[in-house]
């Protein structure tokens, strides 16, 4: 399955990727969602591309782009410079709205996870790779 114009996927690794976003920012989607025009659907594709692009740069790449704000065996918040999410947009052809609420979907979490974000801008894009995430754990 191709996500973006140089990267290619097997199906399952991106029903896995799917599964996980889902596990992972679970109401936070169906928050964003709700007032974003873009379907909860369409939103958990996103963020599964989102989260295949960003496994391909490895902590070390994301972390040459940006800040670590929080991190656990679980996931990893960054803050990124350098237009993260409008790169995504490009990459993945995604419409601004998919790409506006994937980015909120970030936000919010290192909003709930981090406190206070009043560092934050519109010049920084907020970023959560998630390591692995077991909701029965």
């Amino acid at each position: 399955m191709k996500i973006a114009q140089n990267q290619t996927v097997e199906f399952a690794e991106f029903s896995r990727a799917c599964d996980l976003v889902e596990a992972y920012f679970g109401d936070t989607i169906d928050d964003v969602a709700l007032h974003a025009p873009v379907s909860r659907r369409q939103l958990i594709a996103v963020l599964a591309r989102a989260q295949l692009s960003g496994r391909q740069f490895t902590i070390d790449g994301l972390t040459q782009q940006g800040e670590i704000v929080y991190q656990s065996n679980t996931e990893t918040l960054l803050w990124l410079d350098g237009g993260f999410w409008t790169d995504m947009r490009g990459r993945h052809h995604l419409t601004p709205d998919e790409g506006r609420a994937a980015r909120e979907v970030h936000r919010r979490i290192i909003d709930a996870l981090v406190g206070d974000v009043s560092y934050y801008n519109r010049e920084r894009d907020p970023f959560v790779l998630i390591e692995r995430f077991d909701p029965y754990e």
